[in-house]
């Protein structure tokens, strides 16, 4: 697929971290782009400073989705592009006894749920509806309706201890990426999923800086935390390629994760 101002993209989670660079790399394209966020002042921020269009949607809202679909296809037309970033993390063990107390706990499942409902069931709410938009375009000149770009995460592989909800998300998104891109084969819409790994986003911005460097240094290389434009490079690549499909690649720095 050719990148110019002819096409549209939703991307989710596109307000900041690894969203807010892959719609600058789409803009700067020509391509037309709809940032779905939860957060409005940056999202906001972003969509005026790119020429693109806001719209704050919780991705486990089905009538939020809906209607930030309605609003970015009125702007700019139905997208042939979906990048899912949306998505958020916790740390907590499946079982454990506090040293000071005594008391066992286990993970609170209600919280693992929601990491489920927004990780894996958001991506696949957008997913889905984008989709069926993209059956209403005509094909390009390879037969070709459209691509979407999921992220999981090496955590989907190897996930750290207190992780469970997380990779259990991320694998989901690994696992069901073939499956969809095989479902949607006919019809000229390919999926492919990102996997990165430490990445220097918004939430490793917060960590001392000590911190950052003994996270870097366990990269075997480049000894460097990834940057977002790394994946807003892959996440271009993966677009324009007309042969990617149905496929996982991890963007770690060969890093595999140890058990904490």
């Amino acid at each position: 697929m050719q990148l110019d101002s002819s096409i549209a993209a939703v991307v989710t989670g596109g307000a900041s971290g690894l969203g807010a660079a892959t719609a600058r790399r789409l803009v700067g394209h020509g391509v037309k782009v709809a940032l779905f966020d939860l957060n409005a002042e940056q999202g906001e921020a972003l969509a005026k400073e790119l020429g693109g269009i806001f719209c704050k949607v919780d991705v486990t809202s089905e009538e939020q989705v809906d209607a930030a679909f309605a609003k970015a296809r009125a702007a700019h037309g139905q997208e042939r592009v979906l990048v899912n970033c949306a998505g958020t993390g916790n740390a907590v063990k499946t079982a454990s006894r506090d040293k000071a107390t005594g008391e066992i706990k286990h993970f609170p499942l209600a919280n693992f749920d929601r990491i489920i409902q927004i990780n894996l069931v958001g991506t696949f709410r957008c997913i889905a509806k984008s989709a069926a938009g993209m059956l209403t375009l005509d094909m390009l000149e390879d037969g070709e309706r459209g691509a979407i770009v999921n992220t999981a995460s090496v955590a989907a592989q190897d996930g750290q201890m207190g992780q469970a909800a997380y990779t259990a998300s991320k694998a989901g998104i690994v696992g069901m990426t073939l499956p969809i891109a095989r479902d949607l084969s006919a019809v000229g819409v390919r999926v492919m999923t990102i996997a990165p790994g430490t990445m220097d986003t918004p939430m490793l911005a917060q960590l001392p800086e000590a911190a950052r460097q003994a996270l870097a240094a366990g990269i075997p290389f480049p000894k460097r935390l990834g940057a977002p434009d790394d994946y807003a490079k892959l996440a271009q690549h993966m677009v324009e390629n007309a042969y990617l499909n149905g496929e996982v690649v991890r963007l770690d720095g060969a890093l595999r994760m140890p058990p904490k």
